[in-house]
């Protein structure tokens, strides 16, 4: 977040040099891609590592309300480990993924 005005934008040859830059530089939070291509759409979610993929949609939807959550406590870029009992929900984690055509929050 800037907190500000701003926006993060970049262009690249191929959606893998996207995914390439964005696993590297990324936030790990939420990424997004704006594109009419379906497979290059299907790449990119399955491709970065991020708690919410957007395509052709903000990344201002990432939030616990939108999301039907409840009121969020926090925001966490990483995969929590569990404590006490383990079972096999906690050995998973969420990837978030919204589809848009253009939207904006």
């Amino acid at each position: 977040e800037f907190l500000d005005m701003v926006i993060a934008v970049g262009t690249v040859e191929s959606v893998e040099d996207a995914i390439d830059h964005i696993n590297r530089h990324g936030t790990m939070h939420s990424e997004a891609i704006v594109t009419a291509d379906d497979e290059s759409a299907a790449k990119f979610i399955a491709g970065v590592d991020a708690a919410a993929v957007y395509v052709n949609a903000s990344t201002r939807f990432t939030d616990g309300g939108v999301y039907g959550l409840g009121a969020e406590v926090g925001i966490s870029t990483n995969k929590l480990h569990a404590r006490g009992p383990i079972g096999l929900k906690e050995l998973t984690t969420t990837k978030y993924v919204v589809h848009g055509d253009g939207h904006v929050r």
